[in-house]
């Protein structure tokens, strides 16, 4: 079964044509050509998928499209401002928090969702509020300094 739904993404609102029970990650890429979002596990568990709903980090493989209709996605495309990167994203370049790169969208969707909830987290907070992303290439330390740096208005 077909159905039309808006969905606001990125500040823009789009109107899809889908499935309901279609993932919101097989939306965003394939009908809305939003790549950042990447397809890891599949099963919610790597958060190689995490975007934005309504400021709230979840895993989009796992979200369907339906559950976001009339909701705010935000996607790692959508955090920089006419052309100026997000603090967090400056806060990755700085502290050379990625590798391969493949989870790093995730990555900073996930410290975007922690930062808004506690604006200067713990070392402990920052663990428990990037849990569950999941890097390949062990980059954890990084991204540790990189979501203090973020936090600290991009001042080491």
């Amino acid at each position: 079964m077909v159905d039309s739904f808006d969905l606001d993404v990125n500040g823009a609102r789009r109107r899809v044509e889908s499935d309901p029970d279609r993932t919101l990650l097989s939306v965003l890429r394939d009908d809305l050509g939003l790549t950042g979002a990447k397809y890891g596990c599949g099963e919610g568990q790597c958060g190689a998928c995490t975007v934005l709903l309504d400021g709230k980090a979840v895993r989009s493989c796992i979200t369907r499209v339906g559950a976001a209709a009339g909701k705010a996605v935000t996607t790692i495309e959508g955090l920089a401002k006419e052309e100026k990167l997000h603090p967090v994203q400056e806060a990755f370049l700085a502290e050379g928090a990625m590798q391969c790169g493949y989870c790093v969208p995730g990555m900073i969707l996930s410290a975007c969702s922690l930062l808004s909830r506690i604006p200067q987290p713990t070392d402990e907070e920052i663990f428990r509020g990037m849990e569950g992303n999941i890097c390949r290439c062990c980059a954890y330390g990084r991204m540790q300094a990189a979501v203090k740096r973020a936090a600290q208005g991009g001042r080491r």
